[in-house]
């Protein structure tokens, strides 16, 4: 594999870097993992850990069981909380029921958090940007419930009624596409011109870096597939991006065997990526299907390097530190 400029060329594979794994994810799903091996089977977990099939029927196989509430979890077991973030209501569920909690909620994601809580505790309206029914909008949201209206693109933005529209402030999902989240702010701003920006941007660093190293690619491609499940914000959003900038056609699969032969007519420049809820080895299986359909030719285009780590939540190091571990 190559890296760099994108050179033309017959039957090839435009492979994105940065892609997969984002820090907050792989941190959630090492989270699960050393609770099994801490605590043994099974672990409870609030909701899909993050959002990919491949990494819940994994977890699932080695005795982790995925649960839609806290009602569910046994008095007294411990459940994780995951990657997308929870509502202090859930915490509370979770007391009123001796739950141990372990929170392996994306630290990007609870800095939305406390930018939710700063503005309610100033009174303010918050225009929270994100896609209804999310699991993470749902745990924002429910920081400060009765001063969050949610925003799902710009239809409506007209009848939004606030208190007072002097004080109001917009926030956003961390998984958005970044330049359709910009359209809703500049709308926002029109129908509310005293509109007030977050202390910082608040779509992640990896849904920003995958998006641009698409954008990178998809001019030139005439099929981009990428790796990702549906209810994954930033894999969808990936392929609205990818036929955004120029890709003639672009897909999303959770496996290389959902791969179809018609979407091959006519194709000499495939580009690839995945999800930041993605491991490597799908898409290297990925790689291989496409390899033995003749695009063996991978070069990889490097929009940026990530260095970002962020340790486990503290309530498991101290087990695991107890433990000896």
């Amino acid at each position: 594999m190559t890296s760099g400029l994108i050179s033309p060329g017959k039957k090839r594979v435009l492979l994105a870097a940065p892609r997969g794994y984002c820090a907050g994810v792989d941190r959630a799903v090492i989270t699960v993992e050393k609770a099994l091996d801490l605590y043994g089977a099974p672990v409870y977990v609030r909701k899909e850990i993050v959002h990919n099939k491949h990494v819940v029927s994994t977890l699932e196989a080695r005795g982790a069981i995925f649960v839609a509430e806290n009602e569910e979890v046994p008095e007294g077991q411990t459940v994780i909380f995951s990657a997308h973030g929870v509502s202090p209501a859930v915490h509370a569920s979770a007391a009123t029921r001796n739950l141990k909690t372990i929170d392996a909620t994306c630290p990007l994601v609870t800095k939305v958090h406390h930018e939710v809580k700063r503005f309610a505790s100033e009174d303010l309206t918050i225009l929270l940007i994100g896609h209804e029914g999310h699991e993470e909008v749902e745990g924002t949201a429910g920081e400060a419930p009765d001063n969050v209206i949610l925003v799902d693109g710009t239809d409506g933005i007209n009848e939004i009624v606030v208190p007072n529209e002097n004080k109001v402030a917009w926030l956003s999902q961390t998984t958005l596409s970044v330049d359709e989240t910009l359209v809703t702010v500049a709308a926002l701003k029109k129908r509310f011109p005293n509109l007030m920006d977050p202390p910082s941007d608040d779509i992640c660093y990896a849904t920003q870096n995958r998006q641009v190293a698409i954008k990178q690619i998809a001019p030139q491609a005439d099929l981009v597939i990428i790796v990702g499940s549906k209810n994954s914000s930033n894999s969808v959003r990936l392929v609205e991006v990818s036929l955004e900038y120029g890709a003639k056609a672009a897909y999303l699969v959770d496996y290389a065997a959902e791969v179809k032969d018609e979407w091959f007519a006519g194709v000499e420049t495939i580009g690839v990526s995945s999800g930041a809820s993605v491991p490597e080895i799908l898409v290297q299986d990925l790689l291989k299907d496409l390899a033995v359909r003749g695009f063996g030719d991978v070069e990889t285009v490097t929009a940026m390097e990530e260095h970002l780590l962020f340790a486990i939540p503290p309530e498991l190091r101290k087990d695991l530190k107890a433990a000896g571990i």
